[in-house]
Protein backbone atom coordinates (compact mmCIF):
# COMPACT_ATOMS: atom_id res chain seq x y z
CA UNK A 1 0.00 0.00 0.00
CA UNK A 2 1.79 3.19 -1.16
CA UNK A 3 1.82 6.28 1.05
CA UNK A 4 1.78 9.73 -0.54
CA UNK A 5 3.95 12.26 1.26
CA UNK A 6 3.44 15.94 0.56
CA UNK A 7 5.61 18.91 1.47
CA UNK A 8 4.60 22.49 2.08
CA UNK A 9 1.50 23.76 0.28
CA UNK A 10 0.63 20.15 -0.62
CA UNK A 11 3.52 19.95 -3.12
CA UNK A 12 4.76 16.38 -3.49
CA UNK A 13 8.09 15.59 -1.88
CA UNK A 14 10.77 14.34 -4.29
CA UNK A 15 11.65 10.82 -3.34
CA UNK A 16 13.80 9.84 -6.31
CA UNK A 17 17.47 10.19 -5.28
CA UNK A 18 18.56 11.10 -8.82
CA UNK A 19 16.27 14.12 -9.06
CA UNK A 20 17.14 15.71 -5.73
CA UNK A 21 18.90 19.09 -6.01
CA UNK A 22 21.83 18.10 -3.78
CA UNK A 23 22.89 15.46 -6.31
CA UNK A 24 23.51 18.14 -8.92
CA UNK A 25 25.94 20.14 -6.82
CA UNK A 26 29.50 19.90 -8.10
CA UNK A 27 32.84 20.43 -6.47
CA UNK A 28 35.94 21.66 -8.19
CA UNK A 29 39.53 21.47 -7.05
CA UNK A 30 41.39 24.77 -6.54
CA UNK A 31 43.38 26.01 -9.48
CA UNK A 32 47.19 26.17 -9.43
CA UNK A 33 46.97 29.93 -8.83
CA UNK A 34 44.62 29.40 -5.89
CA UNK A 35 46.91 26.75 -4.44
CA UNK A 36 49.95 29.00 -4.72
CA UNK A 37 48.16 31.97 -3.17
CA UNK A 38 46.34 30.03 -0.47
CA UNK A 39 47.65 32.29 2.25
CA UNK A 40 50.08 29.79 3.69
CA UNK A 41 52.99 31.53 5.40
CA UNK A 42 56.34 31.15 3.78
CA UNK A 43 58.08 30.93 7.18
CA UNK A 44 57.64 28.41 9.96
CA UNK A 45 55.15 29.08 12.75
CA UNK A 46 56.60 29.90 16.15
CA UNK A 47 55.19 29.61 19.66
CA UNK A 48 56.46 31.42 22.72
CA UNK A 49 55.37 30.51 26.22
CA UNK A 50 54.94 33.04 28.99
CA UNK A 51 56.59 32.86 32.39
CA UNK A 52 53.20 31.94 33.87
CA UNK A 53 52.98 28.97 31.55
CA UNK A 54 56.39 27.75 32.67
CA UNK A 55 55.35 28.13 36.33
CA UNK A 56 52.14 26.20 35.72
CA UNK A 57 54.08 23.40 34.06
CA UNK A 58 56.45 23.24 37.04
CA UNK A 59 53.57 23.15 39.53
CA UNK A 60 51.82 20.47 37.50
CA UNK A 61 54.86 18.22 37.53
CA UNK A 62 55.37 18.67 41.28
CA UNK A 63 51.70 17.89 41.95
CA UNK A 64 51.91 14.77 39.81
CA UNK A 65 54.53 13.36 42.15
CA UNK A 66 52.32 13.76 45.26
CA UNK A 67 50.14 10.87 46.39
CA UNK A 68 46.43 11.14 45.67
CA UNK A 69 45.48 10.10 49.21
CA UNK A 70 47.04 11.24 52.48
CA UNK A 71 47.63 7.75 53.86
CA UNK A 72 48.84 9.05 57.24
CA UNK A 73 45.57 10.94 57.78
CA UNK A 74 43.51 7.94 56.64
CA UNK A 75 45.29 5.69 59.13
CA UNK A 76 44.79 8.26 61.89
CA UNK A 77 41.04 8.42 61.23
CA UNK A 78 40.80 4.61 61.02
CA UNK A 79 42.51 4.32 64.39
CA UNK A 80 40.21 6.94 65.95
CA UNK A 81 37.13 5.11 64.63
CA UNK A 82 38.46 1.78 65.88
CA UNK A 83 39.11 3.01 69.43
CA UNK A 84 35.90 5.08 69.58
CA UNK A 85 37.55 8.48 69.91
CA UNK A 86 36.45 9.82 66.50
CA UNK A 87 33.81 12.49 66.92
CA UNK A 88 31.68 13.94 64.15
CA UNK A 89 30.87 17.65 64.24
CA UNK A 90 27.19 17.48 63.30
CA UNK A 91 26.95 21.25 62.78
CA UNK A 92 29.89 21.23 60.32
CA UNK A 93 28.37 18.31 58.39
CA UNK A 94 24.99 20.08 58.22
CA UNK A 95 26.63 23.31 57.02
CA UNK A 96 28.50 21.49 54.27
CA UNK A 97 25.32 19.71 53.15
CA UNK A 98 23.50 23.05 52.93
CA UNK A 99 26.39 24.56 50.95
CA UNK A 100 26.36 21.59 48.58
CA UNK A 101 22.61 21.88 48.03
CA UNK A 102 23.01 25.59 47.29
CA UNK A 103 25.61 24.80 44.63
CA UNK A 104 23.30 22.24 43.01
CA UNK A 105 20.44 24.74 42.80
CA UNK A 106 22.44 27.18 40.68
Amino acid sequence: MPIEITGQNNNPVQTDRNTRPENSVGRSEPSVEQQNSSGRPSTADTVSLTETSAQLRSIESSLASLPVVDTQRVESIKQAIADGSYQVDAQAVADKLIDFEAILDR
